[in-house]
């Protein structure tokens, strides 16, 4: 990601939060991989614009995955953390993501349930029907927006946040994000899938204000097709 500038993506910024446009292919935080994360370039923002001495703080309140791109925000205080982090557990934070897709959904929307099972040995997770054995109930909304090159745009509203949820459960119905090979589709391009944090909307922890953050699309071929639709 050598041409990747965190400065131009800031998305918002103040004394208590900060978000960023992840591009596909950065884990948000460190793993076995010693691979530098989202964290890492955040931290050494903050650093630099406030002449920061010593280390500093930084709270992950979510995460996406790592061949996800898109909107991930930070807690600069640890009262903003702890404030954010029950605002995600309680499901007071609206989430919508941007998907792109092989084929054209059988409905143009449709409210998903499953009950998923997170397999850490193969960092897969699998979506059952009925309620099984250490599942977990997760649900999503998605509606259909248009087509473009061959692609078909869906928007998706989480209603709970589950590891790899929107992938497996898109995957589940027969209609896997393009570019994810994991969940099934025909072929991915890297370290890199088309599903988008697209915005997140909640009230701020500090000044209780109302918050919309929206995030830009990637500046990438097939993204370029529908960036009418941001």
């Amino acid at each position: 990601m050598d041409n990747w500038s965190i400065n131009k993506s800031i998305i918002y910024e103040d004394n208590h939060l900060i978000a960023v446009n992840k591009p596909g292919g950065i884990l948000v935080q460190g793993d076995h991989t010693g691979d530098k994360c989202l964290a890492d370039y955040v931290k050494a923002y903050i650093k630099k614009k406030y002449n920061k001495p010593g280390d500093v703080y930084l709270g992950t309140i979510h995460r996406i995955d790592r061949p996800v791109s898109g909107l991930v925000i930070f807690a600069r205080t640890s009262k903003a953390l702890t404030r954010m982090n029950k605002m995600f557990q309680e499901k007071q934070v609206k989430k919508s993501y941007f998907a792109l897709l092989q084929k054209k959904p059988r409905k143009l929307s449709e409210d998903l349930t499953h009950w998923l099972v997170k397999m850490e040995d193969k960092n897969i997770t699998k979506a059952h029907d009925k309620e099984v054995n250490k599942s977990k109930r997760s649900m999503l909304t998605y509606n259909y927006i248009g087509t473009a090159n061959h692609k078909f745009l869906i928007q998706v509203d989480l209603k709970t946040g589950r590891s790899h949820q929107i992938r497996t459960q898109l995957a589940k119905i027969g209609f896997p994000i393009s570019g994810d090979v994991k969940y099934g589709s025909r072929k991915g391009k890297g370290n890199y899938i088309y599903l988008h944090s697209k915005s997140l909307e909640f009230i701020h922890p500090v000044k209780k204000e109302k918050v919309l953050l929206q995030c830009p699309l990637p500046d990438e071929m097939n993204w370029n097709f529908f960036k009418q639709f941001e």
